[in-house]
């Protein structure tokens, strides 16, 4: 195991065409595999990668560029991947970059050392798709989740929390250390806080959301927090 370098973090199987597979690793590199070309798939078919800007390189770039999870599209044209701090589409014609990314919580980029240290850089997230394909779900920490409008800005973050059956969910926002307190200071001390607002200093490591489904054909979500299961629904 010390002589390892690479390994197979997650696998999905194509949804309609059964001879094709997909497979990430821990250096964020995605390959698909055709069953037809042999039985053996030790050679890949395509493989789809982002090239890293060298100024942007780090301690700890391949330990958050690792792929967490994959999920191929209803329709089977693209590929959900989940880093620790992005999720990505990619389209299986375009290898060498993925069409859209969205970060999940760029806030904690400043504190990438922190995370090592407690081990939470290693954390694996989960991503879904819905059952259109026109939006994204993955979870965060917090027991924050955020989905994503694909094409547009729309990007909603929530919290999954013990509240009363069919209550209404509200949106939180993460304000990054400076936003947080000039937020505070404009409110002054005798302002009102906004309860929507967390702090990215409070967040609570401890508390996430690894696991993440989408109902294939309702907009139905199922989130695992810890020992607590939730189940949020639009009706």
């Amino acid at each position: 195991m010390e002589e390892l370098t690479e390994v197979i973090t997650a696998a999905e199987f194509h949804p309609s065409q059964c001879n094709w597979f997909v497979y990430s690793s821990s250096k964020g590199s995605i390959r698909l595999c055709d069953m037809r070309d042999r039985a053996l798939c030790d050679a890949h078919a395509k493989i789809y990668e982002e090239v890293e800007d060298p100024s942007a390189r780090s301690f700890f770039s391949e330990i958050i560029a690792s792929v967490s999870d994959i999920k191929f599209s209803h329709n089977g044209r693209y590929l959900l991947t989940r880093d620790y701090l992005t999720v990505k589409v990619w389209d299986l014609n375009m290898e060498n970059r993925p069409i859209e990314t969205y970060a999940v919580h760029d806030h904690l980029r400043t504190k990438l050392c922190a995370l090592y240290e407690n081990d939470s850089i290693f954390d694996k997230f989960e991503c879904g798709w819905s059952g259109d394909d026109k939006h994204i779900l993955t979870g965060s920490y917090h027991n924050l989740f955020r989905t994503y409008a694909r094409g547009s800005p729309d990007a909603k973050t929530w919290e999954a929390r013990p509240q009363e059956p069919h209550s209404i969910l509200r949106t939180r926002r993460v304000c990054a250390g400076a936003n947080a307190r000039a937020q505070r200071a404009r409110r002054g001390v005798g302002g009102e806080s906004n309860d929507d607002e967390l702090a990215a200093d409070s967040l609570d490591f401890t508390r996430k959301i690894l696991h993440t489904a989408w109902h294939p054909k309702e907009n139905i979500i199922a989130l695992a927090a810890t020992n607590n299961l939730y189940i949020f629904s639009d009706k």
